[in-house]
């Protein structure tokens, strides 16, 4: 792939370049999902990113605001890829926080564990009602 080609990539393409998802069906489900935006927007997987676009990427527990900083249609190692974007800072302290919440287990349900079998006949009791 020469320079020409690379002014060109579709977004599900680069996002699998840039690592973001491991394969390119992945990418693209993702962006028809609603899990990947445009400069605000919701965009499809055709689309052709610019140098300065900024992008939402929800992945798992964690949603990346990223600024794009090179185009590449080519899957390289980890240190290429992250060159081709730009973490926003408030991103980072987002997803820094998040992270604490959940080990901090502030999120969810916290459980003793498996119930006991009395425990799961009262379950069972109270669900069925008999």
């Amino acid at each position: 792939m020469n320079e020409k080609d690379d002014d060109k990539v579709r977004l599900d393409k680069w996002l699998w370049a840039a690592r973001f998802y491991k394969t390119r069906a992945l990418a693209k489900a993702a962006i028809e999902g609603g899990k990947v935006h445009c400069r605000g927007e919701r965009c499809k997987p055709a689309k052709e990113p610019r140098v300065g676009d900024e992008l939402t990427i929800r992945t798992g527990f964690d949603e990346r605001t990223v600024v794009v900083r090179a185009l590449s249609g080519v899957r390289r190692g980890a240190p290429e890829a992250q060159a081709l974007y730009e973490e926003t800072a408030d991103s980072i302290q987002r997803r820094e926080q998040a992270a604490a919440l959940r080990k901090a287990g502030a999120l969810g349900i916290q459980t003793d564990g498996r119930p006991t079998k009395k425990q799961r006949r009262q379950i069972h009791f109270f669900r069925d009602g008999a």
